[in-house]
């Protein structure tokens, strides 16, 4: 069977087709129409067809399954939460599936990745994956036994808009609540982090690439900024063990990328996980920034 999968994001849709072994028989990508629904839809759709025609789906139709920055409501299966406004309110399944003429699968882009790694990446052959995202926001989804885990209200693993724990909270979330996970853990909260602990006189809004280099090169104040927050993500990421006990944690989004987490952050978390011992893995990615996209093509089985 060829699967299809496609990651809808606010600057640009990736398309990428799977064999029945999972290899990557193709992958595109275009950008995405601006604030424009029914553009996005036409965009969406074009790339399906063109992608059997190169393909060649042998005149069966391929499974579709699509990744967004959002959920679908369970109430009226209208799009919510979604950082791309035009989705917001839109039938967007229903659309895609007239134009498509066959059924289609949606699944928030975090949720996709944590499949994608649970399927055929860093997690595979384990029974519980939590698949984290920390970039600019901190998403996760949950995998069992091989299958996506959505919830009742379609917010399973959206451990980013949990207050962190052990912290005065101070400052405001978008989505209106305070001190979320989010707000310390994405990129732009390392960021701040370092700003606020550099003080006005430095001026120095660093990336958190440059976080990472100058702590390596014995940047004391970088540092300390660094194992602030790998405190903190031990104790977000404790309180997830905590609830889901979860066999395996694979990160992905940017922030993943700093490969001392992987050793300092499960010498942390053991001390706020309710166990004498830990034995979950914390992983990085097997399939960076592919992993989504790939997700959305094992939406179908």
């Amino acid at each position: 069977m060829l699967r299809i999968g496609i990651d809808l994001g606010g600057s640009k849709i990736e398309i990428i087709a799977l064999g029945d072994d999972g290899g990557e028989l193709l992958r595109e990508r275009v950008a995405t129409p601006q604030g424009d629904y029914m553009a996005t839809l036409r965009a969406v759709a074009d790339l399906v067809v063109a992608a059997e025609s190169k393909v060649g789906a042998g005149g069966t139709a391929a499974s579709v399954g699509i990744g967004i920055p959002g959920a679908e409501s369970r109430a009226n299966g209208l799009i919510k939460n979604a950082n791309s406004t035009c989705l917001i309110g839109k039938p967007l399944r229903q659309d895609l599936q007239q134009l498509l003429a066959r059924e289609v699968r949606i699944a928030n882009d975090a949720n996709c990745f944590a499949l994608s790694e649970a399927v055929d990446g860093a997690g595979a052959g384990a029974g519980a994956v939590f698949g984290v995202i920390l970039g600019t926001g901190v998403g996760g989804g949950i995998v069992i036994d091989g299958k996506l885990l959505t919830g009742a209200n379609a917010i399973a693993g959206e451990w980013g808009h949990n207050p962190l724990p052990g912290e005065h909270h101070k400052d405001s979330c978008y989505c209106g609540r305070r001190g979320c996970i989010e707000l310390y853990l994405s990129g732009p909260g390392l960021a701040r982090d370092q700003r606020r602990a550099a003080g006005a006189i430095a001026g120095d809004d660093m990336s958190p690439e440059a976080i990472v280099r100058r702590a390596a090169a014995g940047d004391a104040q970088c540092e300390a900024t660094l194992q602030r927050y790998e405190a903190r993500l031990a104790k977000a990421l404790a309180t997830v063990i905590n609830i889901l006990d979860p066999d395996v944690i694979v990160l992905g989004g940017g922030l993943s990328n700093i490969d001392r987490l992987y050793a300092n952050v499960p010498h942390l978390w053991g001390q706020h996980v309710f166990s004498d011992r830990v034995a979950t893995r914390l992983l990085k990615h097997r399939h960076g920034d592919s992993s989504g996209v790939r997700g959305a093509a094992w939406l179908w089985p």
